[in-house]
């Protein structure tokens, strides 16, 4: 009857460190330090600028990537081409304005990641759903994990096309003959995730 008790807790422990083993662990997102810089094209031009993280973590199942997510607080955001102060605030509140992020209405945007392509242990293929101005689309991208001084960063790269998520001005998708007017639909974004 001993020897099976032992067996028994031996049988319990191996299970519960195999569980461990293979649990996600939770890494969070350093909000301070990450950043989101965007690019924004038209007829002749661009602009570009940043946006901050609000929240996020990322899972990782034996040390790989499996799953996590990133908020980005819409307020934050600015424009860092433009110089002069006048121009560059016009832009700013027209870019929260309901022409475009409806940041009143939507102060947040999300990304959750729901599939995960490993390519090596520092590159991945993720695909997961973006949702600005609550409208949700699936989105695939790279992102490369980087060591150094003591952190790792997670760099995504993606583009997303603005009409899907009801951001209208200047779109051909939505207006016909914009000539100069013209601004296009996709828009670059570069992520620096610092996790903690």
């Amino acid at each position: 009857m001993r020897d099976l008790l032992v067996l028994i807790i031996c049988l319990v422990l191996t299970e519960n460190s195999l569980a461990q083993k293979n649990a996600a662990a939770k890494v969070g997102v350093n909000v301070k330090e990450s950043v989101l810089e965007w690019t924004g094209k038209k007829l002749g031009g661009e602009h570009y600028g940043e946006l901050k993280i609000s929240d996020g973590y990322l899972l990782f199942t034996k040390e790989r990537l499996t799953g996590g997510f990133f908020e980005i607080d819409m307020n934050s955001i600015v424009c860092t081409d433009i110089t002069d102060e006048k121009s560059n605030k016009r832009l700013v509140d027209h870019l929260k304005s309901e022409d475009f992020f409806s940041v009143i209405k939507f102060p947040t945007a999300r990304f959750e990641i729901t599939k995960v392509e490993y390519k090596s242990n520092t590159n991945y293929i993720i695909t997961g759903n973006l949702t600005i101005k609550d409208k949700t689309n699936p989105l695939t991208f790279p992102v490369t994990f980087n060591t150094g001084n003591g952190a790792m960063t997670a760099s995504p790269s993606m583009v997303f096309d603005r009409s899907k998520y009801d951001v209208k001005f200047g779109s051909q998708s939505f207006f016909a003959n914009l000539g100069d007017k013209l601004v296009y639909d996709d828009i670059e974004m570069n992520v620096k995730l610092i996790l903690q």
